[in-house]
């Protein structure tokens, strides 16, 4: 049947039958109980669909393609890498300002050649600060000053600018920075910056109690909180920041993502056209350092979870529950792929094969 005579509803259908299959089978192999997908292509919305179950029971929710998700490391992107950006287009953040000169608990008492004075805040967005990439802060803080203290104390394990090592301990800093810089906390400082004014009515820290039934869980707690984690920050450190951090904490959907990367495809304009941020700050932050990441974001490196055919300058991230977002200003593309891959528990990573397949199957579709 030609596609002239097919509802454009049936046409959507037939171009993404093969995105589907990729999902159903990672669903029927149990890499996660279900996900919500969305395509932005020339600024248009292709898709936005809900696939599979909240849990792997039968009478469990279904998933939307409204649901939102724990974001996890996107976070990173869509609140503090996105405020980031706010405060450089202000002239109140400056890429080489030492992060000890506005958190001067990072320098004083570290000892003596650490190289802790010359952490800079494009250090911290390019993830080659030195500072270790995760430590179970949580395990021995049980506040959101403790932890935060202790973050500020731990000892480097490089000299800074001399190797790439993703760091979650340089977003927790980098978040508080953040504070420092805007005067806010990070949470109304996005939700005044970047959240509202992108009209993003579904993306939030600390969803509110009565959002929490209608968000996928991510894991069942056997060995810290103990319970089924689900409407809260799954990450352990973010939950004892008080669900507000600058590496983890965020929920979202779909569609609030897919405006956001439009946002950054149109350099920085929103829905009104009025500019989010300048297309010189959307630039630099989108340009590789000597790293290989680009500020905050995440770039292309064979083999990449974006898969065969994002180009160069495309950017991305990925959050440990199973979601990413991809972004191609080339093919003026955008993915986003949102699963409670840790559900029930962390063991099973086979997400790595699931999202380059997903990205491909994507990207083959619309050509």
């Amino acid at each position: 049947m030609p596609a002239a005579n097919i509802q454009s509803d049936q046409v959507g259908t037939l171009l993404f039958s093969t995105v589907r299959a990729v999902l159903q089978q990672a669903i029927a192999q149990r890499v996660f109980p279900g996900a919500a997908w969305g395509v932005l292509q020339h600024g248009e919305i292709r898709a936005i669909e809900g696939i599979g179950r909240f849990t792997y029971d039968d009478d469990a929710p279904a998933v939307q393609a409204e649901t939102v998700f724990d974001l996890a490391s996107v976070s990173k992107v869509v609140a503090t890498t996105a405020a980031a950006m706010v405060l450089a287009d202000r002239d109140l953040l400056h890429l080489d300002t030492r992060l000890g000169d506005i958190l001067p608990g990072f320098v004083v008492g570290a000892e003596p050649g650490s190289g802790k004075i010359r952490v800079t805040l494009r250090m911290l967005l390019a993830h080659s600060s030195g500072l270790p990439g995760y430590v179970q802060l949580f395990r021995d803080d049980s506040t959101p000053e403790a932890l935060l203290r202790d973050a500020l104390h731990l000892p480097m394990e490089a000299a800074p600018g001399t190797r790439t090592e993703y760091s979650d301990i340089g977003y927790i800093l980098l978040g508080k920075a953040i504070e420092v810089l805007s005067g806010e906390t990070l949470d109304k400082f996005c939700a005044k910056t970047i959240f509202d004014p992108l009209g993003l009515r579904h993306t939030t820290f600390n969803p509110p109690a009565e959002w929490r039934s209608a968000i996928p869980p991510t894991e069942r707690d056997t060995s810290f909180r103990k319970r089924v984690i689900q409407g809260e920050v799954q990450d352990e450190n973010a939950w004892v920041l008080g669900g507000v951090a600058g590496h983890a904490g965020v929920f979202s959907n779909v569609a609030d993502l897919l405006t956001l990367a439009r946002c950054i495809l149109e350099n920085g304009r929103g829905p009104g056209g009025d500019p989010i941020f300048q297309a010189g700050t959307v630039k630099t932050f989108a340009t590789p350092q000597s790293t290989g990441r680009a500020l905050g974001w995440d770039v292309p490196t064979p083999p990449s979870s974006s898969g065969r055919y994002f180009g160069p300058r495309s950017i991305g991230h990925l959050g440990y529950a199973g979601t990413s977002i991809w972004i191609d200003p080339d093919q003026e593309l955008a993915v986003v792929l949102l699963t409670n891959r840790t559900w029930p528990d962390r063991s099973n990573d086979a997400i790595r094969q699931v999202r380059p397949a997903f990205h491909d199957a994507v990207v083959e579709a619309l050509r």
